[in-house]
């Protein structure tokens, strides 16, 4: 592992055509029989740092249109906290039957299950019939896992009935020194970008772009108003440089003053502290108080100059999303990922169906939507939003935060990167780029 991480800090990927692969690696790994650790807990009190470890895991064999990548950097995503926590189910079911479907899948059937659904690095290895990448190929991953068997999935990849989360529904994830994906997972690593900030963006850019661009999601259009729930964080301020970037007029939603002044510094002007402004859309557990929904509409209006959001991006779920429903525009688009907050969502259906409005449920994206989202980070028009980077055997520390919603942006992992700041190969497009590089550091 070391000749091969040397290799790659000293730019001599062409030595990686022929090195040995190790037989074992380092992984942040969750374990089966821990699974009830946290049984009679609330969410809140069960800690990652406690069920996230740092093994040392054998290498899997490397199929026939799969890749196996040296991880220089990774990050975390709200998946690894549900897998830390075991909830809502514990993702030992998800590898379980996804080990029934073949025998090359029950590779992923273990009694251990390696993490993370980002990364960036080198490909050190691939399977037969791979033509479009080789060793030595700076990459970052999507976590999109198809098999495409199915012709469901020949017109948007999301519908395959065997499409899962890599790192989440799959083992062999990106938070580890190794990480095994599918070819179709890979995209050329922004030049300009260090490891870290290049594999920040992946799943969280992907789902807002789908979420908040695609035609399978809300088709953003120039001029629309768009509601985006934290606004500040790593799915949120994605889909605030979407808005941005696209002509819409995001109207963002926040917690803080310290997050307003990041969708600030973002380049929004509309801005909604939740927390100054004291919404409480439950009266109790069971209650919502449709006097808080109007309360919130009036304070939308009041910033847009009477305009309702045309779309709503949706992710925190239970807590907000008859709020949601309510403030959407007639004819309005609630898109829905995720439900950080609860995922048995309650809303008053009079308020869309007499008012036309549309929910679209949003799950991640495929290969092109991926790639596309990419793209926009590699030309430097959507930019990193890194604000602090843990060592890979302080994972659990950087999961709990993100659990805590106790970060900003994206929380990085450096993984076979010694240090921050490694990995940029256009120094001059990052240069004309740094100021919005950098404007989640240290917040």
């Amino acid at each position: 592992m070391h000749e091969i991480r040397d290799a790659i800090l000293a730019d001599d990927t062409a030595a990686l055509n022929g090195v040995s692969v190790p037989e074992s690696y380092r992984g942040i790994t969750v374990h089966a029989d821990e699974a009830e650790m946290f049984a009679g807990m609330s969410a809140k009190e069960k800690d990652p740092r406690k069920s996230l470890h740092l093994d040392e895991v054998p290498t899997p064999e490397v199929a026939p249109g799969e890749a196996l990548v040296a991880v220089m950097a990774s990050a975390i995503n709200y998946n690894t906290v549900w897998t830390s926590i075991f909830e809502p189910v514990s993702t030992f079911g998800f590898l379980k039957r996804y080990g029934r479907i073949s025998e090359l899948a029950k590779r992923h059937d273990l009694p251990y299950h390696v993490v993370g659904s980002d990364l960036s690095g080198v490909v050190l290895k691939v399977g037969a019939g791979v033509q479009m990448w080789k060793p030595g190929d700076k990459v970052v991953a999507h976590c999109l896992s198809v098999e495409l068997e199915s012709p469901a999935g020949h017109d948007d990849t999301m519908m395959d009935p065997e499409q899962r989360i890599w790192g989440f529904e799959t083992n062999f994830g990106g938070l580890a020194d190794l990480a095994l994906v599918k070819t179709n997972q890979l995209m050329p690593k922004p030049d300009h970008l260090t490891w870290e900030e290049a594999a920040s963006p992946g799943l969280v850019n992907s789902t807002a772009y789908r979420q908040l661009v695609s035609h399978n999601g809300a088709n953003m259009t120039q001029g629309d108003v768009v509601l985006i729930w934290g606004a500040s964080g790593g799915l949120g301020s994605y889909a605030t440089q979407f808005a941005l970037n696209g002509g819409a007029t995001p109207v963002c939603v926040v917690s803080s003053p310290e997050k307003a002044e990041l969708c600030r510094r973002m380049g929004a002007e509309l801005i909604i502290d939740r927390s100054a402004e004291g919404y409480k859309f439950w009266s109790d557990p069971e209650t919502q108080d449709p006097r808080e929904w109007k309360r919130f509409g009036s304070k939308i209006r009041e910033l847009t100059g009477g305009d309702d959001p045309d779309i709503v991006f949706e992710h925190p779920g239970r807590e907000t999303f008859g709020a949601s429903v309510y403030v959407a525009k007639r004819g309005g688009t609630i898109v829905t990922c995720a439900s950080t907050s609860g995922f048995m969502h309650q809303y008053d259906n009079r308020y869309l169906w007499m008012n036309l409005k549309r929910i679209i449920g949003s799950h991640f994206a495929n290969y092109k939507e991926a790639y596309l989202a990419n793209r926009l980070v590699a030309q430097g028009k959507i930019h990193p939003t890194v604000s602090k980077t843990y060592a890979l055997e302080e994972t659990g520390e950087a999961a709990n935060d993100v659990h805590h919603n106790s970060h900003q942006g994206k929380v990085g992992v450096l993984c076979l990167a010694p240090e921050e700041g490694l990995g940029v190969t256009n120094p001059e497009l990052r240069e004309k780029h740094l100021t919005e590089i950098n404007r989640f550091r240290g917040v």
